[in-house]
């Protein structure tokens, strides 16, 4: 691999882990890049989850010094993530290359459309329910855990997006437990890759530290500032990269 096509790759994970910090979806720009330089699906999932279990845990760290997290939820949920995460990478790795190449080609339009969901700001709820607590938070986790090991990209926000619109929580509370989580799911599958030897050590440490760099600047915006510029800048690329990807495998 060329050291331009590095430094692009190292420009990639800094602004991925900007966007995940903020919106989720930083896998929407880490999984394509990592193809239209050469890396074959698989190793590119295996790498991936690498670079941003790295970059996500540095969020989760800004997010808990600043009180954002709900522990009894964040800690309940763990479990359930970390097993859908690893059945979801086993299935991944059953399939061929470019029958999986394929699948990310079409699931990164609904992962994009989940992403740029627009989010009102809402209230924090008051009081977690159980029924919020022991059924919709394991449905939630198991379910969102299984596509992050299968597919990954947009993981961040859909969790987002469940915790404010299904159980109640804040933008900010909802994207701060969303990381913990999504910290898990990441593990969960990253552990599958390794097993199975689909992760590019050398590539993926220097990426890693890209990454962290971009979540712990973007973890204290999304307290701050939110996040419409991101959101835009997200959509562009995201049509950029999904014409470059479709040219690859379709023509």
């Amino acid at each position: 691999m060329e050291l331009t096509v590095i430094l692009a790759l190292a420009a990639v994970s800094f602004a991925a882990g900007l966007v995940d910090s903020i919106a989720g979806g930083g896998g929407l720009l880490i999984v394509p890049s990592f193809l239209i330089a050469g890396v074959t699906p698989q190793f590119a999932l295996g790498t991936t989850k690498f670079v941003s279990s790295s970059g996500t845990g540095i969020a989760v760290m800004n997010f808990i010094r600043k009180k954002k997290v709900a522990f009894h939820i964040a800690s309940f949920g763990i479990i359930f993530a970390l097993i859908g995460g690893f059945i979801g990478s086993r299935a991944a790795l059953s399939l061929s290359q470019e029958t999986l190449g394929r699948v990310i080609i079409f699931l990164l339009p609904v992962a994009a459309l989940i992403t740029l969901y627009p989010k009102k700001n809402a209230k924090r709820k008051e009081k977690i329910l159980k029924s919020d607590l022991y059924l919709k938070v394991p449905l939630i986790c198991s379910t969102i855990g299984f596509y992050d090991g299968f597919f990954g990209p947009g993981t961040g926000s859909f969790l987002a997006i469940s915790f404010y619109a299904i159980i109640g929580l804040g933008l900010i509370e909802a994207t701060a437990n969303a990381k913990v989580i999504n910290l898990a799911t990441n593990l969960g599958a990253l552990v599958s890759f390794v097993i199975a030897g689909k992760v590019i050590y050398l590539l993926a440490i220097p990426l890693a530290l890209f990454n962290m760099a971009g979540n712990y600047i973007g973890s204290h915006l999304a307290i701050t500032k939110g996040e419409g510029i991101i959101k835009t800048f997200l959509m562009v690329v995201l049509a950029i990269l999904m014409v470059t990807l479709v040219w690859r495998y379709f023509i």
